[in-house]
């Protein structure tokens, strides 16, 4: 689909959706269109939709159409206020109108061409317009549709449940993340990042030790919990056992990796200085394995999260994200799920934004970092 088409579609979507008289179910059994909000939101997409065919878009323009599309969201959503409403065609139009015109917006901030901050903002306002756009369609789907809670709460249910339970919330997040996870996530990768090192000195090592670990990495996680939690005991310490299991592998491989991936002029050239191994290696290998080591780094923050929540499956004290899921799911408490899935998602997005931001700090040499090419 091209960028000019997207427009055009949500006009029509818009401009359709005025000749259907069904936007809500009052509960009568005819439905009738909400005055203010129908017309606020036909009206804002109908701007939307002038403004995408404007070729050079300024910030001004954009700013205008942000506010725009906030505006026309909010009142698809308050239109329907809960469950009682039933929804006509006339809401799905305008809501399929929003998300083209999300579309639409988001895809001239990635054509921005700016400078500095100006770059970043207009990069940031892509991702917070998506994730919106996506909440938006959850709420109003789950509303409009009426899918009953057990199946899927709206945003605004799990969001009040986060309100209410703050200190159980928090009390799951520290046994799960600031114990089981942060205390694996050290012992798995510093372990994965001296055994490499290890076998990168020793091709017995090699040759012994890289099968191994390939053995270890393919065991199951279903199967791992259970023994841990009887070697270690029923609190976080066996959590964090298979943190390190499951983070250790993927260091070790990107480890091994990266240090092969310096250059052999440039090995030739320590070797022609009478460097050592260890001069070698900190001076020349470790730093060209950065990028390769900040990977793993990366992908065990989320594999972290992920086995100690699912090791809690397996016995745990009366606490712990994972403890907290496989109650309330026998209890049909799905909003409460969900909160601790969302507690869940946004702690491991900002473990891996860290990490990202560690990296671009270190490797700040790299051209993946600095944007250009080698």
């Amino acid at each position: 689909m091209t960028l000019r088409l997207l427009p055009v579609l949500g006009a029509i979507f818009a401009v359709a959706s005025f000749f259907v008289a069904d936007f809500v179910n009052d509960g009568s059994g005819q439905y009738a269109a909400v005055g203010p909000a129908f017309l606020a939101t036909g009206i804002a997409l109908a701007v939307i939709a002038a403004l995408g065919f404007i070729r050079r878009w300024g910030w001004p323009l954009l700013v205008v159409a942000i506010v725009l599309i906030g505006w026309t969201a909010q009142s698809l959503v308050f239109a329907i206020g809960g469950y009682g409403l039933q929804v006509g065609p006339a809401f799905w139009l305008q809501l399929i109108a929003l998300w083209l015109m999300t579309w639409h917006l988001a895809e001239r901030l990635t054509e921005l061409r700016a400078a500095g901050w100006q770059e970043a903002a207009a990069k940031a306002l892509v991702a917070i317009a998506f994730g919106l756009a996506i909440l938006v369609i959850w709420e109003a789907v789950t509303r409009g549709a009426r899918v009953p809670l057990v199946i899927l709460p709206p945003p605004s249910l799990i969001w009040q449940r986060i309100i209410e339970n703050v200190p159980l919330l928090y009390a799951d997040f520290q046994q799960t993340f600031l114990k089981s996870v942060l205390s694996g996530y050290v012992l798995g990768c510093g372990s994965g990042l001296l055994v490499a090192i290890a076998i990168d000195r020793s091709p017995f090592l090699k040759s012994g030790l890289l099968p191994l670990g390939n053995f270890v990495s393919a065991l199951p996680l279903v199967g791992i919990a259970p023994i841990m939690v009887m070697w270690f005991g029923f609190d976080w310490p066996s959590k964090a056992a298979v943190v390190v299991i499951m983070t250790f592998f993927p260091m070790l491989v990107n480890t091994v990796a990266g240090l092969n991936a310096s250059g052999s002029m440039e090995r030739d050239m320590m070797r022609t200085y009478a460097s050592s191994y260890w001069q070698t290696l900190f001076k020349l290998r470790l730093p060209a394995a950065a990028p390769f080591i900040f990977n793993a780094l990366k992908i065990n923050s989320t594999l972290a999260l992920i086995g100690a929540i699912v090791a809690e499956f397996f016995g745990t004290p009366v606490v712990g994200m994972g403890f907290r899921i496989s109650t309330a799911v026998g209890r049909m408490n799905v909003d409460l799920v969900w909160a601790e899935i969302a507690v869940a998602a946004v702690a491991g997005s900002v473990f891996y934004g860290v990490v990202a931001l560690i990296e671009r700090g270190v490797t700040f040499w790299h051209p993946s970092v600095r944007g250009g090419s080698a």
